[in-house]
């Protein structure tokens, strides 16, 4: 039974009062939940997923999909006590997360070493594009799980990431709903969470409405506010052919920046050292911002449907949409390297504000059903997406000065000293617009063999409308609009062979085409990326335990890549070519409902392998380590008097990594420990997360020697939740 029609069964139940009535008896009211049990959208089971939609599209089994693909339920993210999307994925083979440390604003996500967080994110299945500062914001809390498809998925989805994606999957209606955490960290920081949903008597209509309020001060020295959202939704099934699920967010932020990222390689990774004086490192916990004047403050809203009707034939029709919209307004007094005309421990600073509004509409439509040939037996989907992006943002920065960089004490920090006054260098209006026509086969025949083919074609558009800005009316630079169109086709094709012990291996090729919003560093439009991925693996999920294990070698080359500037962190140039090559083992075993194991082991060899600069070729990019390892584990105890307490632990290594993409300065490897301690009784529970037990201090990333950040240190996270 799907889970929305578990309320169907309310119309079958004669009424309690009637057989009150006839037996003078006080009956319990009679409560209908949905089905809890895995699906492809639905909550997962332990930590051991079944099915999955955000490799193929259609609901299919993990194993199936010639790729690689990860998936973190509800039960994984809270295990981990993750307040944040990125801090779920930490334990995730083929990604690597808060590079930046622990931004507050933005989830950063690495997979297979290419960044995801502009345009590898995706929720319920449409793009979270983000260009510039104008992206959107997902609170964790509102999330059913977390899927990680790795490598290419421009087949599926038109212009994305190439070292994969990362899908949100929303909680939807799921029968009767009351949940209601609290919890606050040794910051001071505290939030509220509920979730609320439940079915009409006639089982047609089911809602649900979650949300989180949060707010309080944080590690950082400074940085304090408050955020919320509300996420309602609602489905109408009339009968068992067809579901009409809606669903919105709102969210707002209103908090000022954190401290310890942008900070020098020399005075974090390494001691600054000046004149044969050790003056150590800097604190962690320091901000160098300016107080009066720093701020971030974001709105954003959604509202979008997922429509599914089966035909009488079988087949299904399916359309999905969704509207966004996001006003962005911040104020920021950042690092950039130390001091030129201050003493010898002063930091220079940059004085940046940016004023952004974002607005997009995705739509998907799609007809899947079932057809045989002979012995042959395939799953068809054909599918045509429209994608609209469109951000007016004006950026500005302090005036150029030779004589004055906004000097700081990075070891005794006094704030109030005058600023350089910002002026626009970047006033525009751009607009991104996609079609794609796409096509997939999944054909079964042979008692196990499986055989997966892509085809798909895009077409992009993009509008950049250039206004005046300070510089260009200073210097009298001519302000010209651009515009480009572009188009080509992605392809997949995947083989795999599924034995009955549960033994599925596989191979794939994986064709992309990725539009590129904006302008490189010479004000020029970029190309799209193309590239090509080889992959390899197995897929083992066990006929004697719940589990499931993935082994996947792979080879990804990625081309007209757009990187960061060694000399502006916030400008891009595009590269000619990057590879990625490496191995990635994820293990995930559900021992007992009362034991949950998890496992990674992840090995990148990237580098450049053709650039303008010949001194790049051979080099590895900055930022991402080529080497991560983790586990987990959690175990609740049952029995005498200990019983409903559990105890977790996760281990997590990240390797060495550059500072600089010529791999002149290292950011050296870390390993750090991770501790939960809980007990659940009946309708109620407390949990004590301990992230980074050791409290290690060390550097997360650095991009370029001029912008290093220090990763998380030790945080306690109390949490208290019931239901009724």
């Amino acid at each position: 039974m799907k889970p929305l029609l578990a309320g169907v069964a309310l119309a079958l139940i004669p009424p309690v009062s009637a057989f009150a009535q006839q037996n003078n008896t006080q009956l319990e009211p009679v409560v209908v939940e949905g089905e809890a049990g895995d699906s492809a959208t639905g909550p997962v089971d332990g930590v051991v997923a079944k099915e999955t939609k955000t490799g193929s599209k259609t609901a299919t089994k993990l194993t199936e999909i010639p790729q690689s693909v990860s998936v973190i339920g509800r039960q994984e993210i809270d295990d981990q006590g993750a307040q944040k999307i990125d801090e779920s994925l930490r334990y995730t083979a083929g990604v690597f997360t808060q590079p930046f440390g622990p931004d507050s604003d933005t989830n950063w996500i690495f997979i297979r070493g290419f960044q995801a967080t502009d345009t590898g994110i995706y929720m319920d299945g449409l793009q979270l594009f983000s260009y510039g500062f104008g992206g959107f914001y997902v609170d964790s809390f509102g999330i059913e799980r977390i899927e990680v498809l790795k490598g290419p998925a421009s087949v599926l989805y038109g212009g994305s990431n190439p070292g994969g994606i990362v899908n949100y999957v929303s909680k939807r209606p799921d029968g009767r709903q009351r949940y209601v955490e609290t919890g606050v960290n040794d910051a001071g920081r505290a939030y509220l969470g509920f979730d609320i949903g439940d079915v009409s008597g006639d089982g047609v209509v089911s809602y649900r409405v979650n949300g989180r309020v949060a707010g309080g001060d944080t590690y950082s020295d400074l940085q304090d506010g408050w955020r919320g959202f509300i996420s309602p939704s609602i489905t109408w099934q009339p009968d068992e052919q067809t579901r009409l699920t809606v669903l919105a967010n709102f969210s707002h932020i209103d908090e000022n920046h954190n401290g310890g990222n942008f900070l020098p390689y020399d005075g974090t990774v390494v001691d600054h050292i000046v004149g044969g004086v050790n003056y150590g490192r800097i604190d962690p916990d320091a901000n160098f911002t300016e107080p009066s004047i720093d701020l971030y403050k974001r709105e954003q809203g959604s509202i979008g449907y997922e429509f599914e009707h089966t035909l009488d034939n079988d087949w299904t029709v399916r359309s999905n949409a969704r509207f966004g919209a996001a006003s962005i307004d911040e104020v920021s007094v950042y690092p950039n390297g130390w001091s030129t005309i201050g003493g010898p421990t002063d930091l220079a600073r940059i004085n940046f504000d940016h004023d952004t509004d974002v607005v997009t509409f995705l739509m998907d439509n799609q007809i899947e059903g079932k057809v045989e040939t002979g012995p042959i037996e395939h799953t068809i989907l054909v599918g045509v997406d429209f994608k609209y992006y469109n951000i007016d943002q004006v950026q500005s920065s302090g005036l150029f000065d030779l004589n004055y960089d906004n000097p700081i004490d990075a070891f005794d920090p006094i704030y109030g000293s005058p600023l350089t006054p910002r002026v626009s260098y970047l006033n525009q209006d751009l607009t991104q617009k996609q079609l794609g026509i796409y096509a997939q086969d999944q054909l079964r025949f042979g008692d196990g063999w499986l055989v997966t083919l892509n085809g798909r074609y895009d077409r992009g558009w993009l509008e950049a409308d250039n206004r005046p800005t300070y510089y260009s009316e200073t210097f009298g630079l001519p302000v010209i609009d651009q515009s480009s169109t572009v188009g080509d086709f992605s392809g997949r094709a995947g083989l795999a062979y599924e034995f009955d012990n549960g033994i599925t291996p596989y191979a794939s090729i994986a064709t992309f085409f990725n539009p590129i919003i904006g302008t490189d560093a010479n004000g020029d439009l970029f190309k799209p990326e193309e590239g090509v991925q080889y992959e390899v693996g197995v897929k083992y999920e066990p006929t004697f335990i719940d589990g499931l294990f993935t082994l996947s070698v792979f080879d990804l080359t990625r081309q007209n890549v757009a990187i960061a500037s060694d000399t502006d962190p916030f400008a891009q140039v595009q590269a000619d070519e990057l590879r990625s090559r490496g191995v990635e083992l994820e293990g995930k075993v559900n021992v007992t409902d009362d034991l949950r194991v998890t496992a990674a082991l992840t090995a990148y060899d990237i580098d450049f392998t053709k650039s303008d600069d010949p001194d790049l070729i051979g080099k590895t990019p900055f930022i991402v380590p080529e080497v991560m390892v983790s586990a987990s584990v959690d175990y609740t105890f049952r029995g005498d008097w200990y019983d409903g307490i559990s105890i977790g632990a996760g281990v997590r290594h990240l390797g060495s990594s550059w500072a600089d993409n010529e791999n002149t300065a290292k950011v050296p490897a870390v390993t750090l420990a991770d501790l939960k301690l809980g007990y659940e009784k009946e309708n109620w529970g407390v949990d004590l997360n301990i992230t980074n037990l050791f409290d290690k201090t060390y550097v997360a990333s650095c991009q370029t020697t001029l912008t290093c950040a220090y990763g998380e240190g030790r945080s306690f996270k109390l949490k208290a939740h019931t239901t009724w």
